[in-house]
């Protein structure tokens, strides 16, 4: 039998798995349900929780708006770093775990609840992000996690439980992709896609057009930034969930932030999955067009060498952890002169760099010019070129004897 608990708290999307662990955990542990969604972007996915959860068996449902929240103080400070992991992946859901299961244990203690639960497989990275963020906010939280428990090992045999049960979800044996949706993305596993030759269908894509139905006519646009942060489009200021909201609507009518990936999970195994952050795509290239006049040399460079670490930090779930805290520091120092104005060109999948401008500007024309100057001795270059030579010229004496 399993230990008794009195009541869960559950992160709660209102799709196939966590409607069918709904109805599961009352079942399997008598005790009450709490379902918790939220709402980080998800447009109509969330428009009939609580009327869902409350017909599955939910005791009380909280759905709280996290999206500025989830957009300031998550994808900001990531995209801060120019996070990216295995150069494609802009961490849409890896991002989005942590905020979840840190507003999850608030409610575990304005509840009472004895535990909390999420609907992440055994198989996947979620149940990592989840389970290490809880632990690190209370190391003594009991976890249910049913995947790892029930003996419901497919996507068939959760839809044949929801049909046994009267459950409704948004899955049917011809769509059965599973999908997580945000203010940065979309992204769909499952299916057809778990044979990484086979295309994506089209009629998929839910944020993006496809490029070759995009606009003919390219469309240009101005992002303000402020220490790293986009502030403004077009000299209209915009809260952090508005801005990225506003992106996406830009990107995605011309086809731009698709990406289709087979990548390393956490836990060992290499999973196919497509996604789409149109505004997520057109910020980070803008962040790094700032970056490149305001960013001396030498600190983008050590930066730049702590992306891939960084950005695995935050895929593998560590986002409390000291090691976290520790690199968000250092990259937000970087950012104290990344401020001035971007100007993107938009147009049939692809966002191109046209100008840059910023009063921090490290670029000095008087400096680079291929004209007639009188601020840069282009004859120091050659004690210059020869004293870094002086390595090479040594190994060549060694190698000639």
């Amino acid at each position: 039998m399993p230990e008794k608990i009195n009541k869960v708290v559950l992160a709660y999307s209102g799709g196939l798995d966590t409607s069918v662990i709904l109805k599961w955990l009352i079942e399997t542990y008598q005790c009450d349900v709490v379902a918790f969604s939220a709402d980080l972007g998800q447009e109509e996915e969330i428009d009939d929780i609580e009327e869902k959860a409350l017909k599955t068996g939910a005791v009380k449902v909280y759905i709280d708006d996290l999206k500025e929240t989830f957009v300031a103080d998550y994808v900001f400070p990531a995209f801060r770093a120019n996070a990216i992991y295995e150069g494609q992946y802009l961490l849409g859901t890896s991002l989005a775990r942590p905020l979840i299961a840190k507003r999850q244990m608030e409610i575990a203690k304005i509840e009472g609840a004895d535990a909390v639960s999420h609907g992440a497989t055994g198989k996947g990275n979620d149940q990592v992000r989840f389970e290490l963020s809880y632990l690190a906010l209370d190391p003594y939280i009991h976890i249910i996690a049913p995947w790892r428990e029930w003996e419901l090992n497919s996507r068939t045999s959760l839809m044949e439980f929801a049909r046994k049960h009267k459950i409704k979800v948004p899955v049917t044996p011809a769509k059965p992709y599973s999908t997580d949706r945000n203010l940065l993305h979309i992204s769909y596993e499952g299916g057809v896609l778990e044979d990484p030759w086979k295309e994506p269908p089209e009629d998929m894509f839910t944020l993006t057009v496809s490029p070759m139905n995009a606009p003919d006519e390219p469309e240009v646009i101005e992002i303000t930034f402020m220490q790293g942060d986009p502030v403004a489009i077009n000299d209209i200021d915009m809260s952090s969930a508005n801005l990225l909201k506003e992106l996406n609507r830009l990107g995605g009518r011309h086809g731009i932030g698709r990406a289709d990936i087979v990548e390393n999970r956490f836990v060992g195994m290499k999973s196919r999955g497509v996604y789409e952050t149109p505004g997520g795509a057109i910020l980070r290239l803008a962040h790094m067009a700032v970056e490149s006049i305001t960013m001396d040399r030498e600190v983008m460079h050590l930066r730049d060498s702590l992306i891939p670490k960084y950005s695995e930090i935050i895929y593998n779930g560590f986002w409390f952890s000291p090691e976290m805290k520790l690199l968000q520091n250092m990259i937000d120092m970087t950012q104290k002169n990344v401020s001035g104005v971007v100007r993107v060109e938009l147009y049939k999948g692809n966002c191109r760099i046209l100008g840059r401008r910023s009063d921090e500007s490290l670029y000095k024309e008087d400096f680079a010019t291929f004209e007639d100057d009188s601020v840069y001795s282009q004859k120091d270059a050659e004690g210059f070129i020869r004293l870094n030579a002086l390595r090479l010229r040594i190994q060549n004496t060694l190698n000639s004897v």
